[in-house]
């Protein structure tokens, strides 16, 4: 998929100038280092990865949506040539399920884990493609065959799809526990008097169907056994740290007798970070056999069990005063996690619970969240995860309000948006447990420079131009807010060599959004040297012992943050070793192009000249360690909350139901932008996801809860041809206090109102007095409504 971008740019962008003697890295356009080796073929993904002796894993999944399992047979796929193993839950019944992450639900929730994923389904199965049988064979065709050959008995029961009948209905798929794993409330100010006094009240229902990520490279994995030392190597896994943890103690390991080692990651976008029943499986298995154990999922296996995404529901209730100034806010939300929780659950419902309000002037709010499991693929976290979902419904209600009001959306939002008068906004939330902060920027100033840099009113008239000749031409705005940098820690280390480069190590994932240019950018602003020279070292537990991962538009700020620690901490020795070998003061050196220079005079040393007098011998004489590197671990409990707007300008075909995206523009304030390059990725990037969401994709289910979008046939994806030219404007007006950079996370900011605003476009392009309050819409349902006004018009 391509689209092409402009930028629109703000006057306070970066420089790429130097200033003074310093050479600056960071704002500059600097190519992504890691494009080379994806393009040229040179990487190494999972798939690549082959050990002698492997054997190769097949997974038996559920054919039904909600069964008793009544027998299992493997025997004639046990007796196939070529089978080493077949696993039941039998072998695996000891292990439990998929351990959760521990983000501080566990103290909140009681037994949070009673809700996790079995590793093999034992008694019973809650969706179709839940792993029931396990088949390792010395090859992969024989591995499949054989699974073919397992037969399994099952007694169907009931099926549980809808969200809100999960809470009111009365099917229990879990007896004793219903079917709501969490409920989340959260509140601030007087909701009761806010509607009370209101003068106008606007109530609607929202929906946002399901869909997911879908990265070029499916799920896999590696795992290599040392049974001398009961040690295991793993490929394949996205945060490797905290995928270490859990399958380490679920398989009743030390951590260190988990290593994960480094693979390329062909995209992920939240979907594929998580530990899976298929990794623990395998890891297991290799384990108890002493033989290396490789699976590579399927896109067939990959749509149905893969964590899926998005399906919530929206009850929200607007309380607004004369003038169409909010007064207070709730919302009753129906989040469908399928039939387990995964990952960090539940997580994205605390997000959507904690932000449904955006960057708005919101004196009062009351949300209600139910986290409910039904007999669909389990959910995790995909880009924008809980943002995307309640801003679709914020921003319609918004649109709705003001068209009963009698207001333009546009000054809508004025109206309401928050100004620097109002900051810091805390209004008493907490969003994952961190207080919601707002702390700088101006929303409404950057609305309406977003709204000029784009030529609204020109939109506007342009739209209106086309009418006159016919065509069902219209213009629909979002408002977006999004959390990003969410705290914990981070780690890094920079290493010197005496070879001439300098190494960098992260507990960040390289996923595809750049950060290992990012990374070099920020080493080589404070070593004065060229991010050419600047190796980034990542996803490796033996050479990074701890880290957390890149999630949550988290990585320029605390990776980025932990690597300029160790910078620094590097240029403080580097300096004082300097002063001792050329026996000067250090405030007499200034370092310059990668070397101390004794200012006034011409004598310097490189870094990597002190690195080589470093030796392990002479640092030894001088009671001091040896090298030039440091390790250092950034902590950040404050979240930033980049914001912007999304225009879409949409056509519709009343004849076929088609629709022609003919303008799309995003804006955000970027705080600081370390690389325009991978800035204008990150934005293009999401708003593709973005447009997918709104118009393409969707997980379709039978009533007898059989997917039926299981392949790229039936699932649909914007290609290049469906997408518009991506229009950007980015201003860095508002630095982030929370960090060293002052930026803000944009690895989602141009997904997150994009569904809202292809929604009022159609509405507004249709004009039949319909409001959209679901997503994706369809050509079916284009067709049926410019129909519909066909009719009324005969």
């Amino acid at each position: 998929m391509m689209a092409k971008a402009k930028a629109l740019t703000s006057d306070s962008t970066s420089s790429d100038t130097d200033l003074g003697n310093k050479q600056t890295w960071i704002g500059r356009d600097v190519s992504r280092r890691e494009d080379r080796r994806l393009l040229t073929g040179t990487a190494t993904f999972v798939a690549d990865v082959n050990v002698p002796g492997q054997l190769h894993m097949r997974v038996v999944r559920s054919t039904h949506a909600h069964a008793r399992i009544l027998s299992v047979d493997v025997a004639a796929a046990a007796e196939t040539p070529g089978v080493r193993m077949v696993i039941t839950s039998e072998q695996t019944r000891h292990l439990g399920s998929i351990l959760l992450e521990e983000l501080g639900y566990h103290e909140i929730y009681d037994d949070l884990e009673g809700f996790s994923h079995p590793v093999l389904a034992d008694d019973r199965v809650l969706y179709v493609g839940q792993p029931v049988v396990a088949v390792l064979a010395t090859d992969p065709y024989v591995a499949e065959d054989a699974a073919e050959l397992v037969s399994i008995e099952y007694e169907p029961l009931p099926v549980l799809l809808d969200p809100e009948e999960a809470v009111h209905g009365d099917i229990e798929l879990f007896p004793g526990r219903g079917n709501e794993g969490a409920r989340i409330k959260k509140s601030y100010g007087d909701i009761e008097q806010a509607f009370a006094g209101a003068s106008h009240i606007v109530k609607h229902k929202y929906v946002t169907n399901r869909h997911s990520g879908m990265p070029m490279e499916p799920r896999g994995i590696v795992v290599q056994p040392d049974p001398a030392r009961d040690t295991l190597f793993i490929w394949g896994t996205v945060h490797v740290h905290d995928n270490r943890r859990i399958i380490a103690r679920m398989l009743n390991l030390p951590e260190v007798n988990v290593r994960m080692k480094h693979v390329e990651i062909g995209g992920n976008f939240g979907v594929k970070g998580g530990v899976f029943p298929e990794n623990v499986i395998a890891a297991w298995a290799a384990k108890s056999m002493g033989v290396p154990i490789k699976w590579v999922e399927d896109r067939n296996e990959h749509m149905t069990t893969t964590s899926h995404a998005r399906e919530m529901v929206h009850y929200m209730e607007l309380a607004l005063d004369a003038e169409g100034k909010i007064l207070g806010m709730k919302d009753e939300i129906f989040h469908n996690h399928g039939a387990y929780f995964r990952q960090a659950e539940p997580l994205v419902s605390d997000i959507t619970a904690g932000i449904v309000f955006g960057p708005y002037r919101v004196p009062a709010y009351d949300a209600t969240l139910h986290a409910v499991f039904t007999n669909k693929t389990p959910v995790g976290a995909y880009r924008a995860p809980g943002r995307y979902e309640s801003t679709f419904a914020r921003e319609r209600i918004f649109d709705l309000a003001a068209e009963q009001i009698g207001l333009s959306a546009a000054e809508f939002r004025r109206r309401n948006l928050l100004s620097e008068d109002d900051l810091p906004w805390t209004p008493g939330v907490d969003i994952v447990h961190e207080p919601y902060h707002f702390d700088s920027g101006d929303v409404v100033k950057h609305f309406g420079e977003a709204l000029d840099a784009a030529g609204w009113t020109a939109w506007l008239a342009e739209r209106d131009q086309m009418r006159t000749e016919g065509r069902k031409v219209g213009v629909g705005l979002g408002v977006l807010m999004d959390k990003a940098g969410l705290g914990l820690f981070e780690t890094g280390g920079v290493d010197v060599s005496r070879a001439g480069r300098v190494t960098v190590t992260t507990g960040a994932s390289s996923v595809g959004q750049g950060i290992e240019t990012v990374l070099a950018q920020i080493v080589a602003e404070e070593l004065q040297i060229a991010p050419e020279n600047i190796d980034i070292v990542h996803s490796d537990t033996e050479l990074i012992p701890d880290g957390v991962g890149s999630w949550s538009s988290r990585s320029t700020v605390m990776a980025g943050g932990a690597a300029r620690k160790a910078a620094l901490a590097v240029v403080d020795k580097a300096k004082r070793l300097a002063s001792e070998m050329m026996e000067v003061d250090p405030d007499d050196l200034e370092l310059v192009d990668g070397s101390f220079k004794v200012r006034g005079a011409d004598r310097r040393l490189s870094l990597y000249e002190i690195a080589a007098a470093r030796d392990p011998f002479t640092a030894r004489l001088e009671n001091d360690e040896p090298g030039l590197q440091a390790d250092a671990v950034y902590v950040n409990n404050a979240m930033n909350y980049p914001y912007g707007v999304t225009l879409v300008q949409i056509e519709v075909d009343p004849d076929t139901g088609g629709h022609k995206l003919l303008r799309f523009f995003t804006s955000t304030e970027a705080g600081r932008v370390i690389n325009p390059l991978t800035t204008r990725g990150q934005i293009v990037g999401a708003a593709v996801q973005g447009i997918g969401g709104a118009l393409y994709e969707e997980f379709l289910y039978e009533e007898d809860g059989q997917p039926i979008t299981t392949s790229f046939m039936d699932y649909l994806l914007p290609g290049a041809l469906e997408m518009p030219n991506v229009d950007y404007f980015v201003t860095e007006h508002a630095k982030s206090p929370d960090n060293s950079f002052g930026a803000k996370g944009l690895g989602e900011i141009g997904l997150i109102a994009a569904g809202a605003a292809v929604a009022a476009a159609i509405d507004d392009a249709i004009a039949d007095g319909t409001h959209t309050d679901r997503l994706p819409v369809t050509p079916e349902q284009i067709f049926t409504r410019c129909q519909g006004l066909n009719k009324a018009d005969q």
